[in-house]
This record gives structure tokens, sequence and C-alpha cells, in this order.
């Protein structure tokens, strides 16, 4: 099959090739994906990256999430399997083959049935945006009838989190930073977008929620933590999914106050009854019609290091590799 690879040791073991390499077989409990789209995500150019720096390192096929068919199926699968169009999530997760390739394995668990009318390109974007924007919302609870403040709204874990949260019956605000992100975040559904850079940000904030902030889903919290407070109701809960150049500096005494909480997640962490909740709420969300995917910047396997560096550099919208 052809595939991008990196690796391999030496100096220059990041530097991603596309070849010939051998097709991957399913083991027990597993399932082969023929895969047809590859989505990118931020752990996939980190992940190649942190290998730059931890030499020497195997031979690894990028990128957690994808969408195609599965062809063959191992001992313990049912073989009715065969055939079915799926999402895959978790594919490069402590194994050699991602998707950014003709063909990956994965626990069949991992190989989501994607519902009729959903596109590969929209299913190749559910993995990790999706299961980390779920366990965000949805991990002391529902937020039916709550207001959720999501920051960073253009983004693909924020992009999910407004779909989601008003699926299930929250009223969603979200923060963005330009009139571009605005309006994929109002197209997402939110109820309430504002520029956290205009200079009365603070204020807009406190109005757009005037009962109080109730549930968070976090993109900085450092740079954010210290001008949502004021807009926070009583024991809200602040979920922060993404990591920053230094730790931020915690107002104990303000969190105490108000008995405001902040959980950390992250998705590789999840256990299997978490990721089996998210995968079922996807699922009925697609099924429901309530998510739409965001705008596209495609690329093909020869790209995959273009890919990369797209999604390094903050391309707004989900980047994807069409897989020939």
């Amino acid at each position: 099959m052809r595939a991008a690879v990196y690796g391999a040791g030496g100096s220059k073991s990041h530097e991603l090739v596309v070849k010939d390499v051998p097709d991957p077989k399913p083991g027990w409990g597993e399932v082969r994906v023929r895969v047809r789209v590859s989505g990118v995500n931020p752990t996939d150019w980190k992940a190649r990256e942190w290998s730059a720096r931890n030499l020497p390192w195997p031979e690894q096929i990028p990128n957690q999430d994808g969408a195609g068919e599965i062809d063959a199926v191992g001992e313990g699968v049912d073989p009715s399997r065969r055939g079915q169009r799926v999402w895959v999530y978790h594919a490069a997760r402590q194994r050699p083959n991602g998707t950014a390739a003709q063909y990956t394995v994965v626990p069949s668990a991992q190989a989501v049935h994607l519902p009729e009318g959903i596109s590969f390109s929209q299913g190749a974007g559910l993995g990790i945006p999706y299961l980390t924007a779920h366990r965000c919302l949805f991990g002391d609870g529902g937020v039916q009838g709550r207001t959720v403040l999501v920051s960073g709204g253009a983004g693909a874990v924020g992009h999910a989190a407004i779909q989601l949260a008003r699926w299930a019956g929250a009223r969603v605000i979200t923060t963005v930073s330009s009139e571009e992100k605005a309006r994929i975040a109002s197209d997402a559904g939110a109820h309430g977008v504002l520029n956290y850079r205009d200079a009365d940000f603070r204020e807009k904030l406190k109005a757009a929620a005037p009962g109080g902030i109730h549930h968070v889903v976090e993109v900085a919290l450092g740079a954010n933590l210290e001008a949502m407070l004021p807009a926070l109701a009583p024991h809200a809960v602040i979920w922060t999914y993404a990591t920053e150049e230094k730790d931020p500096v915690l107002p104990v005494r303000a969190l105490m106050t108000n008995n405001l909480s902040i959980r950390g997640m992250l998705v590789y962490g999840l256990t299997a009854q978490m990721l089996e909740d998210g995968v079922r709420d996807v699922t009925a969300a697609l099924r429901a019609g309530a998510l739409e995917p965001l705008p596209e910047h495609r690329f093909t396997l020869e790209q995959t290091a273009a890919a990369l560096d797209a999604v390094k550099k903050n391309a707004v919208g989900k980047v994807l590799i069409d897989i020939p």
C-alpha cells in the first residue's frame, strides 16, 4: 500500500516520505479499513516533532482520524462488518499504522459505523475533536438548560462543542478572533458570538450571560481565565483540553469564593466507557442531522507533510488528506 511515513531512526527521522509499505493485517478483535479520507489534528504534527527530539524512533504512519470501508476482519469480529462504511479514531495511538495510508488496522470498536448520508470527509473529522468536545461537555452530566461558553468556536473542538451543546439543549456563547471565524461559529449554531480582542469584551461577555455561565469548554485557560471569571455563575465548571507554553497561575481565592471547578482532560486518557459514551452521542447527533462539518482544506497523500504544517499554522477549517 501507499503510505506517508516518518521515523526509522537517523538524524532526519521526522522527515516524511510517501512510499510503498506492506499491507497491514487485522489481528484478533481488529478490522482493516480501506481509508478514503484522513483527518489531521494538532497531535499528529506534535507527535512527528516529538519523534525528532527522541531518536531513534520506529517507523510511523501519522494521523489518528479517518474514514473509509472495512475490507477485512480478524478473528472474533463479525464477518458482516466487511464493507461497512466507518469513521476511525485513535488509529495511531500506540500503533504504527495511522490513517495517512491506503489501509489502517484498529480494534473493531474504533471503527464506528458511519450513518447514511454522512460523507467520508465529515467522518474523517469526527474522532479527536468530537470525542474531546463530548467529554468536556458531558463529563459532569448533561448541559440542558445551562449556559455554556465555548472558547475558540471556529476551531475543530470548539466547533464540535457548539453543535453538541446545542443538540443537548444548552444555550451557547462562543469566542473568536475574526469575522471569518465568527461566521463559522455562528453557522455552527452559537447563540452568541463574541470577539475576545474587542476592548469591551469582558462587559459583552457578562451581558451575554446575565444569569452567569455554568459550563466552559476552554482551549487556552491561562490566556482566558481572568477575563471569564466575572461572568461565571457560582459552581461553574471549566473543562480545559489544550496545553500552553506556561502553566497558568490560578486565582485560588476567586475559585474558592464561587465554588468554581477546573477539570483537565486528554482524549487519549479516556476510559473505554467514556469513549463509548462519546461515540454513542456523536452517532445520535449525526443521525439527527445536528452536526455539520467545518470548511475544508484538502491535500493529497503526497502532500501529507504540507497538511501537517497547515494544522501547525492554525489553518481555519478542517485539514483533510484524500487517500488514492
